[in-house]
């Protein structure tokens, strides 16, 4: 039981990382969807964002997770750290340079709407995301949760303020005038860089640049073990990222595809407060139960109650975001506040997107990372297809239900295998209970809300808050104090 309060205690400090950066950006949605008042701009930097997503799978060869693997495994960790840091050195520089080379190509094919210039910032943005996945990771190797978290806030906090300098001068000079929209995506991407420059300067202060060294072996020997995660990477990518590139090119003739996409993109943006809790969850969780595998203490008993408890939060967090969409919708522009009632629908595929997370765990600890490719490929081929059924049939809609068809299928595949290896299982102790006051909450919810959607927003939420007080009492949580995250190393 210490273990696994040391594990939520320690996703709490790592949420920080998430949770502050994405609050923090969340001053920016409010700015672009009322700057953009046409969301084709916004749908921009959706479509572009999305390709960016692959493109760091790839550059990170999925070597984040290796380094935890071999750096745990060995007593030469400063050695492992070496060998990757330069390695991914290598490759980012390299990357720097083809993204220059092919802009002029890549904005011809994209369309008229993309300049080359987004592509050389991006992809300098790109590159300097993937050199820095190696550094944070040596934090969270190290149990280092704050130092790691004051550099993502800070990295974040420098994006902001020079967003919101950009969107001031706007509005009170002779700026409007003489920027288009072409131009201020040019700043809003060029901000993305600075933030990267500054955190990449923080990051190598803290987690140190070590001497050279490049061991061709140990290099073999992780690219080996992560090759399989970088391809279940990609597949694991098409499914989050594949819908906005589809909305553009499957929407019925006549649609404004970019203009759809900008409003699907703010409707994501207010569901992905359930990726801040699942995202803290996993810095936390990849280095406590790959060292937890390692030691004595095992992890039968620990895993089944971290996943009953997972499911059992992420409840909580759909039926509160869901009921309190009446003032949640207030954080994007008026343009964009259509098809809300895709939010719930877009939650329900990220609580599934973090269950699966959680019945990974049973092949990477095992070593058996070639079922990553199996479930990912899996699920790249459903989102695909059901994407190209779905979205000419049901629009944006069609790309959520989409989302929800791909994760249930790769949780039912991989928790099927899991429990044939004997490590997948959930404590199933007031499970039941939990699910039925949830699904109670859910019929009051709605039913109240065809009488009055404020009625049904204030009902919702003291039963919500009645739900929290009831698996505190039965689960026997003790609620962690101040002075539990003051011993947490810096």
């Amino acid at each position: 039981m210490a273990s696994l309060r040391q594990l939520f205690s320690q996703s709490v400090v790592y949420g920080l990382s998430t949770v502050v950066p994405r609050l923090l950006n969340y001053l920016l949605v409010p700015i672009h969807t009322r700057v953009f008042t046409n969301p084709a701009g916004y749908g921009v930097i959706t479509e572009l964002y999305a390709y960016i997503a692959f493109l760091l799978v790839l550059l990170t060869f999925g070597l984040e997770t290796g380094f935890f693997r071999f750096a745990s495994k060995r007593s030469g960790a400063q050695g492992v750290y070496s060998a990757v840091f330069y390695f991914m050195l290598i490759t980012s520089s390299v990357a720097g340079l083809v993204f220059f080379s092919i802009s002029g190509g890549a904005s011809r094919l994209l369309g008229s709407e993309f300049s080359p210039g987004y592509i050389q910032i991006l992809g300098l943005v790109v590159a300097t995301d993937a050199f820095m996945a190696i550094p944070f990771a040596k934090l969270r190797l190290d149990g280092r949760p704050l130092a790691f978290s004051a550099v993502k806030i800070a990295g974040v906090a420098v994006n902001v303020c020079l967003n919101i300098l950009i969107y001031l001068c706007l509005r009170h000079s002779l700026w409007p005038h003489i920027i288009n929209e072409g131009s201020l995506l040019m700043l809003i991407f060029a901000a993305n860089l600075v933030q990267n420059l500054v955190t990449l300067a923080l990051v190598l202060c803290l987690a140190g640049v070590p001497r050279p060294a490049l061991n061709a072996r140990l290099l073999r020997d992780m690219l080996g073990y992560s090759m399989p995660l970088l391809i279940a990477g990609l597949a694991g990518t098409t499914n989050e990222a594949m819908d906005r590139i589809f909305i553009r090119y499957l929407l019925p003739a006549g649609s404004n595809a970019l203009y759809e996409l900008g409003i699907y993109s703010s409707n994501v943006k207010l569901a992905v407060l359930m990726l801040l809790f699942i995202q803290m969850y996993r810095f936390a969780a990849e280095p406590f139960f790959f060292n937890l595998n390692a030691s004595k203490e095992g992890i039968a008993g620990i895993f089944p109650k971290t996943q009953k408890y997972f499911i059992v939060f992420c409840i909580i967090i759909f039926l509160g975001i869901t009921f309190n969409l009446p003032i949640l919708k207030y954080i994007v522009g008026n343009e964009y506040r259509t098809s809300l009632y895709i939010v719930p629908l877009l939650l329900i595929a990220n609580i599934l997107y973090g269950t699966y997370f959680n019945l990974s765990f049973w092949y990477k600890l095992k070593d058996k990372t070639i079922y990553g490719i199996k479930y990912a490929l899996i699920g790249a081929f459903i989102t695909i297809a059901s994407n190209v059924i779905m979205i000419p049939l049901m629009g944006i809609y069609g790309a959520a239900v989409s989302r929800i068809v791909c994760y249930g299928a790769m949780n039912l595949i991989s928790f099927r295998d899991g429990r044939k290896a004997g490590f997948v299982g959930i404590e199933t102790k007031h499970l039941s209970l939990y699910l039925l006051v949830a699904l109670a909450i859910s019929a009051i919810g709605v039913s109240t809300l065809w009488l009055n959607e404020w009625l049904s927003l204030l009902l919702a939420d003291a039963l919500i808050l009645a739900f929290v007080c009831l698996f505190i009492k039965r689960e026997g949580v003790q609620v962690p104090k101040l002075a539990d995250f003051k011993r947490l190393s810096i």
